[in-house]
């Protein structure tokens, strides 16, 4: 599964009329405490009299007593907000059973039975968007991780593995397209209008990977034939209208089907492979077997709608879903504590697969910043974690950049100590051993140690473990021999507050000063507290390049000087180590900035550094794009705390200004370039895009008038998407005369499109003008604006958490504006409600002032006695993290 982004706090919101109130004080489920399922269900089959209003299920189980589990003759079926219309075993009326809170107790005397359970469901009032619910007059299904048991009673937990037969029936009318995992097996027509379709899966599979579709769908159709000669039936199924903007995802699944042959030798095992794109979703996609559900995000594209980076976004999330397949649904998870198994290894996957189709110096500067910009805050605040969690309340809250980013980082790891091919060995072992299997963490370390010829016993540390190592680096030169300290430490998390020294295999580079060349790169394994690395044969002290390609992820502290930075930053053969050279001279500019004032020398030397790359004619624009942005207010905030956003967001401006003054004729002659590029995703005309933004985001603070002029130009000669919402962007946060006329005509002619409506509100709200919050306020009451559809929420609030001026503003006004959100939220979809939280959860990262405000409204959330679990644990850590 692939994780993604008013009037709300008016008492009476119609909105929140039908939500469901949660228990107040959920249990907490410990990874040690793991017990195999007593009862197993080898086969089930369901059956759906569908409706929008009424759905009546029919689940029958073949069920049979676990001979590794406990020998308990009760079966314990989870269930939420269903309830029990009938109920029999073996043909007759159940006997004996009862009710645990929402959970169905069935004694079950022998050792087989065959199991048969109706319920109802009402899936036009179910807000929270999990289990079977209606989107826009279609039906369709989230399972993942614990939506199955708001279908029916079920033992809801991933290892226990199934073959689904599901029969689907209602009118055709209404749903004319019925879908399900696997192949469709017969269908037909019924009475009265209706008709039905029978899907079987014959792939043991968990609950969670369950779906169901119905509705008025169009389909982009393909056949692909995989390595071994299967034809598979491909097709992305849309609304009718929106066919024309599904080409994109449908090249990024055959591009994804032969990578994996090509790459992982994984192939497809079906006879078909259907994509549904759905309006209403509160992830980013779900992997389900044969029938993948995906946010409209991340299928819809075309020019004139979506940006370069939404085309990104549809290939890397088509190829995350697609890999899934082997990763995730052949192999499974033995519990949610091993969800970074699936997710983490998936990630990495998908990663390498978006590398392979552009850029890949670019592609892992982007999976950096992400990495920094998401999961090293949540590393180093109360929410921390290792990627295999040792406890939960509601699972939900652990789809985190932890478990995901970080878990790709440490398999990354493990693929660069190993090298390519014996990595793959180790993949291939996995997939052999745990075909058909729900496996954990260990399962893949232990494959990775014997196919790849590893040895990762202190390794594991990186599974169990929560925190970002800080390294160090000393040098010292002598008698033509270098001499390198290296020292981690692993900072207190919540929970832990000792940690061991962690396996960091650091590559590093000895570059030449005269010559300006290396003689190799060197993996140095810093396994200790502290350790002594030495290099003869120098004449004299060479640059040292560190962590080059980022190859563990780790904070790094090193004394190299301003002058060497700028030679990285100028001759380090090594993409990533270029832009880490120029982020590091920001960096250091940026913070020493807020506490001393601006250091002329060091600003030259940026402004020198920066001049470079935007003349040097070796670098492509889409590496250029990389090189021209500053680093960005969150991760300045991690280096600096306790920190004063506003402090930091004003020295980021400053500078800003002064390089938009210092460089301006090479910004406005780089984007006279750029603009004369016409339209392809060809990569220099992407790249072109890239700068052409970027220039007007340097210029914007040094010249107002001339920023807005081009802007304005750009805006209105756009053939594209990306063109065009970079100008308005920029637009946005400056006080210009045709910023309202822009806006307007935005909205004008994408009006109805609700995915571009999305980037409306959410430029809006990431304007940098003092008025922002007012603007907000005024957005959230927009006709356009509904609490009820999570990517509309996230495009307007998520984007307010992440403006500094919005939420760090001095009244405290943007951290009440986001527990009022959430408040307002919870008792509609609490899984987004959640995903809020962490936001005023940095709190101990900020200055004392706003702190304390910050923590006040998570105190204020506390009082409320009715929060559901997942925003109850999210606040509740928030809070009492040490």
């Amino acid at each position: 599964m692939d994780i993604a982004r008013n009037p709300a706090t008016v008492p009476g919101n119609p909105e929140l009329a039908d939500a469901a109130v949660e228990p107040a004080q959920p249990e907490t489920i410990h990874r040690l405490d793991y017990t195999p399922p007593a009862w197993l269900v080898p086969e089930i089959r369901l059956e759906f009299e569908l409706g929008t209003e009424l759905t009546k299920v029919k689940s029958t189980m073949k069920v049979e007593r676990n001979p590794d589990g406990s020998h308990d003759q009760t079966m314990h079926l989870c269930g939420d907000n269903i309830a029990v219309m009938s109920l029999s075993v073996d043909g007759k009326p159940a006997e004996g059973w009862t009710m645990s809170g929402a959970n169905l107790l069935l004694p079950l005397p022998g050792d087989a039975h065959e199991v048969t359970i109706e319920t109802h469901l009402h899936p036009a009032t179910n807000s929270q968007l999990m289990g079977l619910y209606a989107s826009n007059g279609m039906l369709c299904t989230q399972c993942e991780a614990e939506g199955f048991r708001r279908i029916t009673f079920f033992p809801d937990r991933p290892d226990v593995l199934s073959r689904y037969t599901v029969h689907m029936s209602g009118p055709k009318d209404a749903f004319p397209i019925l879908l399900s995992n696997g192949d469709m097996t017969a269908s037909g027509e019924g009475e009265d209008g209706t008709h039905w379709a029978e899907w079987t899966d014959p792939w043991p599979k968990p609950s969670y990977l369950f779906a169901l579709v119905a509705g008025e769908l169009v389909a982009r159709k393909e056949v692909f034939t995989t390595m071994n000669g299967r034809k598979v039936d491909l097709a992305v199924y849309v609304r009718p209208g929106d066919e024309e903007r599904t080409e994109h995802a449908m090249r990024s699944l055959v591009n994804s089907m032969k990578w994996d042959e090509e790459t992982f030798g994984r192939e497809y095992d079906l006879d078909t492979f259907n994509i549904v794109a759905v309006s209403d979703f509160n992830m980013g996609a779900m992997e389900n077997k044969g029938l993948n559900i995906f946010n409209t995000r991340y299928i819809l594209a075309d020019p004139d709608t979506a940006t370069d980076g939404d085309f990104d976004a549809v290939e890397g999330v088509v190829g995350h879903e697609y890999f899934h397949n082997w990763s995730g649904n052949r192999v499974t998870c033995r519990d949610w504590f091993q969800l970074s198994l699936k997710e983490g290894f998936t990630v990495l996957r998908d990663q390498m697969f978006s590398a392979a189709m552009g850029s890949e110096p670019v592609k892992r500067i982007e999976d950096v910043r992400i990495l920094r910009a998401a999961q090293f805050p949540e590393d180093s605040g109360p929410l921390a974690h290792p990627i295999r969690p040792d406890s939960y309340q509601e699972i939900s809250n652990f789809y985190t950049a932890t478990v995901y980013n970080k878990g790709a980082e440490v398999i990354r790891m493990m693929h660069t100590m190993a090298g390519p091919e014996a990595f793959r060995k180790g993949s291939d072992l996995y997939f052999d051993r745990h075909d058909g299997e729900a496996a954990t963490c260990e399962d893949f370390v232990k494959a990775m140690e014997d196919g790849a010829g590893l040895d990762l016993t202190a390794f594991r540390l990186w599974y169990e473990q929560a925190g970002t190592p800080k390294v160090t680096v000393h040098s010292e030169f002598s008698d033509g021999t270098l001499t390198l300290t290296v020292k981690q430490k692993v900072p207190a998390t919540p929970g832990q507050p000792h940690k061991k020294p962690m396996p960091i295999p650091l590559k590093i580079a000895l570059f030449d000063r005269a010559t300006g060349s290396h003689s190799g790169e060197h993996t140095l394994m810093v396994d200790k507290a502290e350790q002594v690395f030495t290099f003869d044969g120098f004449a004299e002290a060479p640059v040292l390049s560190l962590n080059r390609g980022f190859s563990a992820p780790i904070q790094l502290e090193s004394e190299v000087s301003d002058a060497d930075i700028k030679f990285l930053a100028a001759k380090d053969d090594d993409a990533f180590a270029r832009y880490e050279a120029l982020q590091q001279l920001l960096t250091r500019e940026l913070l020493g900035a807020v506490e001393h004032g601006p250091d002329e020398a060091r600003r030259a030397a940026i402004a020198e550094a920066l001049a470079a790359v935007l003349d040097d004619d070796g670098i492509d624009d889409l590496m250029r794009g990389e090189l021209m942005m500053l680093p960005t207010i969150s991760f300045l905030i991690e280096l600096s705390a306790p920190a004063d956003p506003m402090a930091i967001h004003a020295s980021r401006e400053r500078l800003k200004a002064y390089l938009g003054q210092r460089l301006h004729d090479r910004l406005t002659a780089l984007h006279d370039r750029a603009s004369a590029v016409a339209y392809s995703l060809e990569a220099d005309a992407r790249g072109a895009r890239k700068v052409k933004t970027q220039a007007l985001i340097l210029l914007s603070a040094a010249d107002e008038a001339e920023t807005a002029r081009r802007a304005e130009a750009q805006y209105r000669a756009a053939d594209n998407m990306t063109d065009r919402q970079g100008a308005l962007a920029v637009m946005a946060s400056l006080d210009a005369p045709a910023r309202d006329d822009l806006l307007a005509d935005f909205h004008g002619r994408y009006e109805g499109n609700a995915l571009v409506i999305d980037k409306w509100f959410a430029i809006q709200a990431s304007s940098l003008r003092p008025d922002v919050l007012d603007a907000v306020e005024a957005l959230a009451k927009h006709p356009d604006f509904t609490m009820k559809n999570p990517n509309r929420v996230r495009s307007l609030y998520m984007t307010v958490a992440g403006n500094p001026i919005a939420f760090h503003d001095e009244t405290g006004r943007g951290y009440r504006m986001i527990a009022d959100l959430v408040l307002a939220l919870d008792p509609l979809n609490p899984q987004t409600a959640a995903r809020f939280v962490p936001w005023l959860g940095r709190w101990r990262k900020i200055e004392p002032k706003r702190a304390a405000m910050m923590r006040a409204e998570l105190e204020r959330m506390a009082k409320e006695p009715s929060l559901s679990k997942d925003v109850r644990e999210q606040v509740t850590k928030s809070i009492d993290a040490a």
